[in-house]
Order: structure tokens, then sequence, then C-alpha cells
């Protein structure tokens, strides 16, 4: 296959020797519809109310446009009226378009020439598509020349990632601006909110963890807020987002929109970075808990038929649950909302979990500072839940002061790198098994001590204790769950008047 470079070479030596006269094809744009345009504005300041909400000067094919426009908006915000005379003082040292027109007598013919404002909407609108068509072939020519002339040290994949990123950029950015709204439409807002509460199963604004006494408490998972979930090592805290990103995906229930798209009605789909264990640890976690096999026998192979038909069952209802898993390990942040974005345009988006933060990379800039470092991830997350309008549930490790405490409750402090953690979380929640710490304390059977011991085992077996240190929208306290260490499960914790009578 020819090399495209050398056969446009070869044109172009054609072109020269034939003396044909060359063609260049000019990025797309429309003069009239600029000239238009700023004709409208300088016959009446109200159209630039019109437009001004999502067309900036950057979005002019035409320097002088541009400038012309910036002038404008800088005029009529400050209050003052702009016309062809009062605006003439700002051009009158600049060059002249051509040898019988200064820019002064331009402004006087675009004024002239203008008829009405009641398109200055529709002029503003074919002059911002016009720049993102023009953004759209940078953005190309920027793949083409990157992949011809790579560095060494920039692998393709970061070439995908980042023109990834600014492609979606550029999709979010071609959604018009809405400006202020009427408080009005806010309320009607409002009721819809509550509205779909009220409808959807346990009356919750957000989408349920599946676990009622956690729901309680946060409402739900909110959209766009993030969720810090801590502890110390074996507390739980895989098994509990797992628990929560599987109930959130069986839950799942689409409604068909009439202009085609799928609104989320219950539940929601759900991605998971998974940066410490593999998919398939994971989905044999999930496995273990849904069809109530312990996890180390589907590990050894040590289950009999009845297990293993439970097993295949269970597996053929868990493969159709909208829950996708990223297994690759030290990601950047930067990556991480590549791909974020990625799943949401593809194939839609409502819950993100990430476990765990400290196993995260920040940019090459922040690199041996790590503070720094979670900083921009914890910032970047985020931002990242604003942008996606999804609760982002982040895992994060505790710091070991905790165990040097009688009481091992953590606490906000407890939290690596806690500042920008604590500062950017909308939710810290932290997992405690009292069970952990009482089971490693066991005396000598027969000694007054061994008593005791069994007391504190049997009031604390089978329970855990999450702790909310901190709720933007809402109470802070302590929810109780239950958990069962072989299923790696955790659920509601049965109360008394529950139990049926003895």
């Amino acid at each position: 296959m020819a090399d495209p470079a050398f056969l446009a070479t070869e044109k172009l030596k054609k072109a020269v020797s034939a003396n044909e006269p060359l063609t260049f094809r000019q990025p797309p744009h429309n003069l009239e519809a600029e000239q238009a345009l700023l004709g409208a504005i300088l016959v009446n300041n109200e159209a630039l109310d019109r437009v001004s909400g999502f067309l900036s000067p950057d979005h002019f094919f035409d320097p002088l446009h541009a400038r012309i426009y910036e002038t404008l908006g800088t005029l009529i915000h400050a209050g003052k009226t702009a016309t062809p005379i009062t605006v003439k003082t700002f051009f009158e040292n600049v060059e002249p378009i051509d040898a019988n027109m200064t820019v002064p007598q331009y402004l006087g013919r675009l004024a002239a020439n203008a008829t009405t404002i009641i398109n200055a909407a529709e002029y503003g609108r074919t002059v911002y598509d016009l720049a993102t068509r023009r953004s759209l072939i940078i953005i190309g020519e920027d793949m083409v020349n990157t992949a011809y002339d790579s560095a060494v040290d920039h692998a393709p994949r970061a070439q995908i990632e980042e023109s990834e990123g600014r492609l979606y950029s550029l999709a979010e950015q071609n959604k018009y601006g809405k400006g202020f709204e009427s408080f009005k439409s806010a309320l009607t807002t409002a009721i819809e909110m509550a509205n779909s509460a009220f409808q959807r199963a346990g009356h919750l604004s957000g989408a349920s963890t599946g676990l009622s006494d956690l729901d309680n408490k946060l409402g739900g998972l909110q959209r766009s807020d993030l969720i810090i979930l801590a502890g110390r090592p074996s507390m739980g805290k895989t098994a509990l987002v797992t628990n929560i990103a599987y109930n959130v995906a069986k839950a799942y229930r689409g409604e068909r929109q009439p202009d085609g798209t799928m609104l989320t009605a219950d539940g929601g789909i759900v991605g998971f970075f998974s940066l410490e264990m593999s998919s398939e640890q994971l989905a044999t976690r999930i496995l273990a808990e849904q069809a109530e096999v312990s996890s180390e026998k589907i590990r050894r192979g040590m289950i009999d038929e009845n297990e293993f038909r439970k097993l295949s069952e269970v597996a053929a209802e868990m493969g159709r649950i909208p829950l996708y898993i990223d297994q690759t390990g030290g990601i950047t942040i930067a990556q991480l909302s590549a791909r974020a974005r990625k799943l949401k345009r593809q194939n839609g988006l409502d819950l993100l979990v990430v476990d765990y933060l400290q196993l995260l990379a920040g940019s090459k800039a922040r690199e041996g500072n790590r503070v720094q470092e979670i900083t921009e991830i914890t910032t970047g997350l985020k931002a990242l839940a604003k942008e996606l309008a999804v609760p982002i549930i982040a895992l994060s490790q505790l710091s070991r002061q905790v165990e040097q405490r009688e009481d091992k409750r953590p606490q906000l402090s407890d939290l690596r790198e806690s500042g920008s953690i604590e500062q950017d979380a909308d939710v810290v929640m932290f997992v405690y098994r009292e069970e952990y710490y009482v089971e490693r304390t066991k005396p000598a059977e027969g000694t007054p001590e061994f008593a005791d011991w069994m007391a504190k085992m049997s009031q604390a077996s089978g329970k855990a204790e999450v702790i909310i240190g901190k709720q933007r929208h809402g109470p802070v306290g302590t929810v109780e769950l239950s958990f069962e260490g072989q299923y790696t499960r955790f659920g509601n914790l049965a109360r008394d008047y529950m139990l049926p009578e003895r």
C-alpha cells in the first residue's frame, strides 16, 4: 500500500510541472453569518443576550470579527451602548481592510446591511457549529501528526486517551449553556426529583445501595457526589463496595424516552475500576455472595454437584446485569476519566467505583510529592463526578495510627493524606468490624479471661459498622450491618423486633 504522504507529494509535483492552479480546502466558515450577527448586535444591543450564553470570540473565523464581537460584549456588559460611532474609537488605529475601506467604515456597513435581530440566535448557532467543525479538524490533524512523528516515550495508548478526552470535552462544550433559569423552573425540577423518589423503591432521591439502614442515612447514592469509603485492611471495604455495586446494577431498570434515549428509572449502570484485584477475583466474590457458596471453596474447586448447579444458575443471572469492570492497574486519574467518559458515551453510567484511591497515579508533574498527587486525584474524581453527573465511590486506606488507640473506630484524621480527601469528599464513610480485633485477642481456654472473650465475641460476631464521619447534605452517625465472612456479604442487620417469637 502506497504511503499517503508520498502520493500527496507526487500529486503536488505534477500540478506544479503542468502549471495547474493549486487549490486548497479552507476550514468551514460562513463570513456572511458572522457579518449578519455583528450587524444585528450593532443595530440592537439586545441581540447579544441571545448568543452570549454559548458564543465567544474564539468561535469566529475572521480575526477582525472576533475582535469586534469581543469589543461589543465588553461595552454592552459595562452598561454602555454599542453603535458604529461608539465602537469606532477602538478601531481607528487598526490596519484598513483594503485600500478603499477602513475598519470604522466597515462597522458602518455592517450596521447598514443588518435587517433584523430575529435571526440573531440562528446566526450565532451557525457560527458556533462551524467553529466546532474546525475544532474537529484540528483534533484530527493533531492525531495524524502525532501518529506520524511521535516521541519514543509517548505510547499509542496515551495518544488515544488524550484524543478521547479532547473529543469528549468538545462534545460537552457543544451543549449550549442554560444561563439563568426562573425559580419556577427550578421548582419544577425539584418536584420531578421528588416524584421520581416517591416512585422509586424505598422512596430514595438517589440510587439504593440495597442496604436499607444505610439508605436511610444517605438518602441513596446522590448524583455528582464523591463518596470515600475507608477502612483498615481486612475490614471489608472491597466486600461492601462490591455488594453495593452489584445491588445497584441488579436493580437497574431503564425506560426508553420518545427521542430514543434510555432513562434510568431504578438502579443503575455501574463501572468498576478494580486496581487491586483481577476481574476474575471480583467476579468470584460476587458469585460467592449471591450463590451462598464459600469463595474459598470456589477457588479450591471443593464444591459438590448441587453447589456447582447453583453457581451456574447465579452466573447466568449475573451475566445480564449492567456491571462493567476495568482491571488495569496503575492508571492515572486522566486515564480513568477518559475511560469513564467512554463508558458513559457507549453504554451509559450511573455509578462509578474506584478500588482503591491510593493505587491511582497522578501526573508526572506531581511525582515525588504524594500529598500533591493525592490532592490532584481527589480533585479530579470530584470534578469527574460533577461532569458525568454520577456518584463516585472511591475506597481509601487508613493510616496505622488507628491501631495505637484503645478504641479502634476510625476518625477523619485517620485518612491517609487526609487534607484533600476530607475536603473534596461529599461523604466519608468508614467500615469497622469489632469482631476482627476481638478475635485476635483470644486468651488461653480455661482462663477467667476466656469467658469474657467469649462474651465479647458473641456480641461482635457477624456484625459490622459503617461510620459516616462526614456528609455534606445529611446527618453523620453509625449504621450497623450484618457481615457473613464466608460469603464476603454485608446485609441489613435483623433487629430484635424482626425476629420470630420463641
